[in-house]
């Protein structure tokens, strides 16, 4: 099953997306969040229900636009050749405000102080059941489902510091959509993950190579935090960002950056300058 949070005539609302359009359960709970913190119920009996919304007529809001908490991995993927014994002891972890996301086909701000934004396509994992000290091997029996995230990286102001946070969460510059496909619909595992700039590939790899996997990142997490229902871990990203290609090739007002991962589709948004 798909689940999105959407806005028709700038009202708030979440459902369940099929071929034929949108089943709205902004009745059944306050928000998609809720709906996951209950456990998800009568999920088949919902998606009989006739459909209200073409997908074309609202307006896709961040999957989950106000999780708990969204802890983002940085670089998280051995490249082709790369030696395994060099890899780091543990990831490199920030989080990122919950203020700065948007959804499919908004518009990535290129902030006012900056001409260094950057993309990093990621895969986001959203929490079902919370907990903590999360054992691996019962680690996807508390993933809700998966999505796109593309991680838009103010590099600048990334580099002020060795704190991350600064150019990790400016507004409108963390893409997280289209949809949440729950854990039970997703392919086979490894998932292929492609990242294009105007339809130029810029990164391309697959979940085989995570440094760190899943079960991982959601033990070493809920060992020093509570995981909540709704809450996002978003998994690092590959080689192939703009910041360290050569010369650099940062967004400009007019690029269209596309996130493409296997089972899940294709998280779009176009670049526009912060007025």
């Amino acid at each position: 099953m798909k689940f999105l949070s959407f806005r028709k005539s700038g009202a708030p609302s979440w459902g369940l997306l099929r071929d034929d359009g949108i089943v709205d359960l902004g009745g059944e709970a306050a928000d998609l969040r809720a709906f996951i913190a209950a456990g998800c119920p009568d999920a088949d009996t919902l998606a009989g229900r006739p459909v209200d919304h073409v997908l074309a007529d609202v307006v896709l809001d961040p999957v989950i636009p106000n999780p708990s908490k969204i802890v983002m991995a940085a670089i998280n993927y051995f490249e082709p050749g790369s030696d395994p014994l060099k890899a780091p002891e543990y990831p490199v972890l920030f989080l990122r405000l919950p203020a700065s996301q948007i959804g499919h086909g908004a518009s990535l701000m290129r902030p006012r102080s900056s001409a260094k934004l950057d993309f990093e396509g990621e895969l986001a994992v959203i929490i079902g059941q919370g907990g903590r000290h999360i054992s691996r091997d019962r680690a996807f029996d508390h993933v809700a489902g998966y999505s796109i995230y593309n991680d838009g990286s103010v590099r600048d102001w990334q580099k002020h510091s060795h704190q991350f946070t600064p150019g990790k969460n400016f507004v409108g510059t963390g893409a997280f959509g289209p949809w949440m496909v729950t854990a039970d619909d997703m392919p086979q595992w490894p998932l292929s993950l492609v990242t294009r700039v105007n339809g130029i590939e810029k990164q391309r790899t697959d979940t085989s190579r995570m440094i760190f996997d899943i079960p991982y990142l959601i033990n070493y997490i809920s060992t020093f935090t509570p995981l909540e229902p709704g809450d996002v871990i978003v998994t690092g990203t590959c080689s192939g960002f703009g910041s360290i290609r050569k010369p650099p090739e940062f967004l400009n007002s007019g690029d269209v950056v596309e996130i493409e991962i296997e089972g899940i589709g294709t998280l779009s948004n176009p670049v526009a300058d912060e007025e």
